[in-house]
Parts: C-alpha cells; structure tokens; sequence
C-alpha cells in the first residue's frame, strides 16, 4: 500500500528545503501563463477572433515594447519585470523552465535565496532593457525569462565549469551525451552571438538579449566570487539540453 500521505510530507520537506525561489518562479511562470489568453486554457477570453485580441492586449501590456520603453513611456518602465512572466507559447514556457530548473538550483544555492532572487529580476530587466535600447525604434513586443535564464547560465559557467552536463545535440543524431559545462555553455553562447548578429529586430527570438544576459550573469558571478571561489563538480550530473 502506498503512503500518499508520506510521500505529499516528504515532496513538501524537499520542496521547502530545496531552491525555493528557483522553484517559486518555475510555478509563478505557469500559473500566470496558464490563466493568460496565451494558454487558450480560461474561457473567460473566448475564441476565434476575441481570443486573438485579448493575447494581443495582453502582450502589449505586459511585454517590452522598445519604442515606448526608450521613449520612458509611463506605462512601458515596469515592462521589463514584467515581461519576465509573460511566454508567448506552451513551448516558450516549457523551454525555459527546464532550463531554469536545470540550472537555477546550484546557482541558488550557491548565492542564496535573496541574492540569487534579486540577481535573477535584475539580470533580466536589464537584458531586456539592452535589447529594447539596441533596437529603439521597434515596436515588436518582447516577452519572455529568457534574458534571466541566460544570466543564471553565465552565472553557472563562472561557478560551476567542470560540472558534467547531460546534453542533447541536433547535429549529433540526439545522442545524449556528457560534457564539462564550459563546454555546453561556451557552445551555446557562441550560437546565440552568431544568431544575434544576423537577426533584426522583427518577429522571432530576442537573441540579443540571451548574449546581454549571459555575459551580465557571467561577470556578476565573477565580480561576486573571483578569488578561487569556484565549486567543484558534483558527484551527480545535471541534466538538459544544449538549446533553450
């Protein structure tokens, strides 16, 4: 016989001990996405036609509109933490979750709680406000934990870089296979440098603000930690996957 009981008693003790605030954001980011229009799961906003407007409204709200932002609109100055909850899709929301879990529970660890929390806002908006400023004029909402998550990846390259990573590469057939971080993490900046360097400013991703993060996140980390500071690997290897 199970003991559901005991099994929901220990979830909660690992839970509470664990890296509450890494995990208080993974759920924050499904909450709100699952009662936005963007879900398509609250019947409130209708279908069709209305459903579109009110997804619409709802980034023009909540995202970074880089044009009312440089302009210091009143209404766009909050949008950078704001647009750290907003996901345009199941599949924007999932990619960065499993991100942010993979690698937000060592980072939190080892800043702590409070400073990994305020290091995760800020890195964002800031990432999200150099992409808004190195694209002025645009009027394409940005949303997304992107910039944050990129940041926690600097950061875990600085700290972490021998940690073993469990990753899946497209061009290796999918195989799963095991590097140093510093090599995951190096690859997978370089591909977000190349991919920002030809992207615009129009729809699609906000490679910019991956590389502003990244590279914020990495000099907080080192700036914050510099003098040999830095963690050996874990016994255990983390898991994930080289793009998010």
């Amino acid at each position: 016989m199970i003991d559901w009981r005991g099994a929901a008693l220990g979830a909660w003790r690992g839970a509470r001990n664990g890296p509450t605030v890494t995990y208080g954001i993974i759920a924050c980011c499904v909450l709100l996405f699952a009662v936005s229009p963007v879900s398509g799961l609250n019947p409130v906003y209708g279908t069709g036609d209305t459903l579109l407007a009110a997804q619409s409204a709802y980034f023009q709200r909540w995202g970074v509109i880089p044009a009312d932002l440089t302009r210091a609109e009143p209404h766009a100055l909050l949008t950078p933490l704001t647009a750290l909850f907003v996901h345009g899709s199941w599949l924007h929301l999932l990619g960065n979750m499993l991100f942010l879990y993979v690698f937000g529970a060592m980072a939190e660890e080892r800043m702590g709680p409070a400073a990994y929390g305020l290091f995760y806002l800020g890195v964002g908006a800031l990432a999200l406000t150099g992409y808004a400023v190195a694209h002025a004029d645009s009027a394409q909402t940005l949303v997304g934990a992107s910039g944050a998550i990129s940041g926690v990846l600097g950061a875990f390259l600085y700290l972490f870089p021998r940690s073993r990573v469990t990753s899946l590469f497209p061009f290796l057939f999918f195989l799963p296979l095991r590097f140093p971080a510093w090599i995951v993490l190096i690859f997978w900046f370089v591909l977000q440098w190349l991919a920002a360097r030809s992207a615009g400013a129009g729809p699609g991703v906000a490679y910019l603000a991956h590389v502003i993060g990244f590279a914020l996140g990495f000099l907080y980390a080192w700036a914050r930690y510099r003098g040999g500071d830095t963690v050996k690997p874990p016994a255990a290897a983390i898991e994930g996957e080289s793009q998010p």
